[in-house]
């Protein structure tokens, strides 16, 4: 095997503007060379556009004109308003808007819109007349011209119709606003009929409850014959039969303690009655008058009798008379004083009893009186509970009667109430002056206009994007990711070229732009890699007829010219060329040029048939010879991957600077994935316009696949787009080279 160079590998230096480009997106340049490539059929279309838009509008304004005629209603707070209360609260954002959606809703529903067709006015308008008589159609029709909107941000709900005529349109609109209005009218009015029925019903029933409660109290009244029971100025006042009664208990309660005093003193009296003379006895005997004038005789005895002591001594009889007589005395103030006692106890004892009798009758009859004022009292309680029983519930039924009042009262007033549907009508709509949107011109031209214009671009696109086929140097580095060394333009591009044949077109047309990319291929493959790694080149393709013959051929041609020896080889067995391209001998036929390649050649020394020398060929151009494919052998894979070609190789690369094999299609044989792997380099050639993305890749993937180093690609017969360089570059090439091309003629 022929040793590789290190320097060769699958992503081998190349020139800069050369290299592969790792972005796979479309750049600004590539966007407006497919608008350049594609403006003819991006500008009929655009003028399509414009005319089917002007005819559109033609024919919309002339036989389907359109008038939207709009009004608004507005729509009040769904909560109860109380005509005695002034503002309220007012309930959220998205409340009130949901109770617009509803009313919109309400307007669209299918029986509003049957009632509106029912009514007489609308019957008679054209719109009416030319729909079809059938309800679902024309409920249908209906539903899809009137529309009712309501605004989030506003209290308003928008009413629209669209229908051919102005005033029509304006007409339905505004009668639907007076149904609908009419409708809700009759429907809250029936709502407030059916509440008053319950309050009047609960009105007669609290009414009726408050008259039994009257006639409970003036039962109550006559039975216990008390009339100020219920008058304000004397509830918060005792009764007599209070105060008597409190009267009785005070002096009963007075009589208890004085009958109780009175036994205590009864009890002393009864005590002092047996005991010694008290302090109170002592003081009625000093003052009476009989021991006053006991008292007067014995003061005077006893002054007598101190005298006759004084005068007779102790045993006169004078003395001891007067002694008797003051014994005497003293002993009748001891009985008087005695009796004066007794006297005083019996008749403070008779005295206390007599009173403690006298307080006992006052209290019996106390008694009598108080359980009598105790039952009137009692009695004038029952009376008070029943009768604050009986107000309790004339006073409840009196505040429940008064709120069913007020509350018949306010939905009474709710009968008279302007805003009883809590729907206003803000005026009829007026008649449209102008056509819908979609029947003015500014509507259709600049749309359809830009629709064709857009289809134009996409269909430029889509044909772009769609196209798998490898077209343009972009293409090469967004899909393959392999070097591009060089551009082929198609022959048809330039004038030098034509007529000119192609696969020696570097002799004949030297000045020519393809001649100049086959030069630019040898200065790129010259700057890949040094000169021994690149002394073997294969040339191959995927398919058959994408020019690799060509390459291969004026490649030689270059490197000769440059003063290199080469050697082509024609290793494609299948459809051999340079036998046809270069003949051994001038003058022959085309027939006997078929059949000169089953002479020595390629197969011949690799079946041991001849030696090398005897199959290499002069060309007839210095320094080029040639290695036909000689006769077709039974298995060529086989024999290209023997060991002989090994050495064949090996041998040729010693006598020559360039090796250039060309190479049968690499995706219908496996000729060129054996070479592959001999050669130091492959060069893989796609022709523009007609090899694809698939079978690019399927191609480098087989060469990958065999060890080899692929050096780079071509782009063959790569023809001029509008929006490309080409065309530029074709015109600076041919400024440039014409001083050169006069100078010698050409």
């Amino acid at each position: 095997m022929v040793e590789k160079s290190p320097l060769i590998s699958n992503r081998m230096s190349v020139p800069a503007g050369m290299r592969s480009q790792d972005s796979a997106s479309l750049t600004a340049r590539e966007v407006c060379g497919i608008l350049r490539r594609h403006i003819f059929l991006i500008f009929i279309l655009t003028v399509f556009g414009f005319i089917a838009g002007f005819g559109v509008w033609k024919v919309l304004q002339k036989y389907y004109p359109k008038y939207n005629a709009t009004t608004y209603i507005k729509i009040l707070s769904p909560t109860p308003s109380d005509p005695w209360v002034i503002g309220g609260v007012q309930p959220q954002k998205d409340i009130l808007y949901a109770h617009r959606r509803s009313i919109a809703n309400l307007i669209k529903q299918q029986s509003m819109l049957e009632y509106l067709l029912d009514n007489d006015t609308i019957r008679k308008t054209k719109w009416y007349q030319d729909k079809d008589s059938d309800i679902v159609k024309l409920v249908r029709s209906l539903k899809n011209s009137f529309v009712a909107f309501p605004q989030r941000d506003s209290d308003f709900v928008e009413l629209s119709m669209t229908a051919g005529n102005a005033e029509e349109s304006a007409v339905i609109v505004n009668k639907m606003v007076e149904l609908f209005l009419a409708k809700q009218m009759g429907v809250e009015k029936e709502e407030v009929t059916q509440k008053l029925k319950p309050l009047n019903d609960q009105r007669k029933s609290i009414q009726k409850d408050l008259d039994n409660a009257n006639d409970g109290l003036s039962a109550i009244r006559n039975k216990a014959g008390i009339l100020d029971l219920e008058m304000p100025e004397t509830r918060n006042f005792r009764h007599t039969v209070t105060q008597i009664l409190e009267s009785i208990e005070l002096e009963q309660i007075n009589l208890d303690m004085g009958l109780e005093q009175l036994k205590a003193d009864i009890k002393n009296l009864q005590e002092l009655a047996d005991g010694p003379i008290n302090e109170q006895i002592e003081i009625l005997v000093e003052k009476d008058p009989i021991m006053l004038s006991l008292a007067q005789q014995l003061t005077e005895q006893q002054t007598q009798l101190s005298a006759l002591r004084t005068r007779f001594g102790e045993g006169h009889r004078d003395v001891i008379h007067v002694r008797e007589m003051v014994a005497q005395t003293l002993k009748q103030r001891d009985l008087r004083k005695e009796e004066i006692a007794n006297q005083t106890r019996l008749a403070n004892l008779e005295n206390a009893r007599d009173g403690l009798y006298i307080l006992q009758e006052r209290y019996d009859k106390l008694s009598d009186l108080r359980a009598e004022a105790q039952k009137k009292k009692t009695d004038l309680d029952t009376a008070r509970i029943e009768f604050d029983k009986q107000l309790k519930i004339r006073d409840e039924r009196l505040d429940m009667l008064k709120k069913i009042d007020e509350q018949i009262e306010k939905v009474t007033s709710l009968l008279n109430d302007p805003e009883i549907p809590k729907i206003q009508s803000v005026g009829p709509a007026p008649a449209p002056l102008e056509m819908i949107l979609s029947r003015q011109w500014y509507m259709w031209l600049p749309t359809l206009t830009m629709l064709g214009l857009l289809l134009g671009i996409s269909l430029a696109f889509m044909g772009e994007l769609t196209n798998d086929q490898i077209a343009t140097p972009s293409e090469v580095s967004r899909f393959l990711r392999i070097p591009l060394l060089s551009v082929i333009p198609d022959v048809s591009e330039e004038k030098l070229s034509r007529g000119v044949e192609l696969r020696q077109i570097v002799r004949q047309a030297p000045y020519s732009m393809i001649s100049e990319s086959y030069r630019r291929l040898r200065a790129n493959l010259m700057l890949s890699g040094p000169l021994e790694s690149l002394k073997t080149i294969l040339v191959a393709s995927g398919m058959s007829g994408e020019g690799k013959t060509s390459t291969a051929v004026n490649l030689a041609l270059v490197f000769v010219a440059s003063g290199k020896k080469v050697l082509l080889i024609d290793a494609n067995f299948r459809n051999p060329n340079l036998h046809v391209i270069f003949p051994r001998v001038e003058g022959q036929s085309l027939e006997s040029l078929e059949s000169q390649h089953f002479n020595f050649g390629l197969s011949s020394v690799l079946m041991h048939q001849c030696k090398t020398e005897n199959a290499i060929r002069s060309s007839g151009i210095e320094g080029l010879s040639i290695i036909d494919c000689g006769p077709m052998p039974a298995n060529p894979s086989d024999l290209l991957g023997s060991i002989r070609m090994d050495e064949l190789v090996r041998e040729l690369r010693r006598n020559y600077d360039h090796i250039i094999i060309d190479g049968a299609p690499v995706l219908l044989v496996s000729d060129s994935t054996v070479l592959a792997s001999l050669a130091d380099a492959t060069l893989l050639v796609f022709c523009a316009d007609d090899t694809n993305t698939g079978a690019a890749q399927r191609t480098i993937r087989e060469i990958k696949g065999a060890s080899s180093s692929i050096v780079g690609c071509v782009l063959f017969a790569a023809r001029a787009r509008t929006g490309g360089y080409f065309k530029q570059q074709y015109k600076s090439y041919r400024k440039y080279q014409k001083k050169q091309r006069l100078a010698y003629g050409i």
